[in-house]
């Protein structure tokens, strides 16, 4: 139970501010609310509350910010499932479970032992006379070489 809260509470901090949020937001609320209005609105306001303060998060305090409501969310998704008889609780395991794996399944990232993987936007900049580059399997972004006397 605690690694599917923990998957939850993740999912719910990596959904935030991305093009998947609306779904996501909606979905978790639904779970948590377990068919009660008032109870699914709010979820959603602090859904709402957690996607405010990790969009205004400054750069250096992103990661603090980000490991403090993937808790926050894991300890909430704990504190209903143990809240739960048994039977419900396997029923309600299984909604979670299977509301992860349609989160996972639109996020899927990947790369090798020497690569890099992101799951988000990557900004790559240069500035001050310092110089960046991107390297994407057997593609260089840089200068291009000389042609060749047999190029035209």
């Amino acid at each position: 139970m605690t690694v599917l809260a923990a998957a939850g509470g993740t999912a719910v901090v990596q959904a935030a501010g991305t093009d998947a949020w609306t779904g996501v937001r909606q979905q978790v609320a639904r779970w948590f609310g377990r068919g009660n209005p008032q109870r699914e609105h709010a979820e959603l306001e602090r859904l709402d509350q957690t996607a405010g303060e990790l969009e205004a998060a400054r750069p250096a305090e992103m990661e603090r910010m980000r490991i403090r409501h993937e808790a926050t969310w894991q300890g909430r998704i704990e504190a209903l499932l143990e809240s739960l008889e048994d039977i419900e609780r396997a029923r309600v395991v299984d909604e979670l479970r299977t509301l992860l794996a349609q989160q996972t399944s639109h996020r899927s990232v990947s790369a090798d032992q020497n690569g890099l993987a992101v799951g988000g936007n990557v900004r790559v900049q240069s500035d001050h006379g310092s110089a960046a580059a991107v390297t994407m399997g057997n593609v260089t972004l840089g200068n291009p070489s000389q042609p060749g006397p047999h190029q035209d």
